[in-house]
């Protein structure tokens, strides 16, 4: 939802940063490489208590989840590069709430509600991708702003990172901010279910 709103604000910074990055022979998939590694930190942190120390290496992930966009978006997006920014994604955000859990064996139902949400907000996500990528007559032109059709929700990137930074900054609030946060996700998928049935229906 927020996603759009912000870009304005946010790329001219990751262009600046890409910039930087491409002179220093830094490629889209390193990058994602790179940001995948410091989120697998990050939840490894949280799994051990150090919340901190953990929203630092996780701010730095979602850096670097952005600067792999905006180095491919200079050097033209690929398909491979597509494929590991979604991948990685998906790992990074059931990791961290499964941390917790491993962490507090209490957090252990918000955290598979919030896993559990996460698969209907992916599998609607993708499989309408893929449905609009098999019937849009442009499919030849998605690749010049994204390697895969994004289709907007109540929750996106931002708000999933806000959700991140909040169960980070206050853990012993991950329960009801989890439940709450799954809840949200939810929505997003029934209102993405509509989007499917009414966009791909046989005419």
């Amino acid at each position: 939802m927020l996603d759009k709103k912000l870009q304005p604000l946010t790329q001219p910074v990751l262009s600046s940063l890409a910039s930087i990055a491409i002179k220093a022979g830094i490629s889209a998939d390193v990058a994602s490489i790179i940001g995948f590694v410091f989120g697998l930190i990050a939840a490894c942190l949280i799994g051990f208590g150090y919340f901190s120390l953990a929203l630092v290496f996780f701010i730095i992930n979602r850096i670097m989840d952005g600067l792999d966009g905006a180095i491919a978006r200079v050097n033209k997006p690929t398909y491979r590069g597509g494929f590991l920014d979604i991948v990685f994604d998906f790992i990074i955000y059931s990791a961290i709430p499964f941390a917790f859990a491993v962490y507090d064996r209490g957090n252990s139902f918000g955290a598979c509600f919030v896993i559990f949400s996460f698969v209907g907000t992916g599998t609607s996500f993708l499989a309408y991708g893929i449905m609009h990528a098999q019937l849009s007559e442009k499919k030849k032109g998605l690749l010049t702003q994204k390697s895969f059709y994004y289709l907007g929700g109540l929750i996106e990137g931002t708000e999933t990172l806000i959700f991140i930074i909040i169960i980070l900054c206050f853990p012993s609030l991950f329960s009801i901010v989890a439940l709450s946060f799954g809840c949200l996700c939810w929505i997003s998928t029934i209102f993405r279910i509509h989007a499917g049935w009414r966009d791909f229906s046989l005419k």
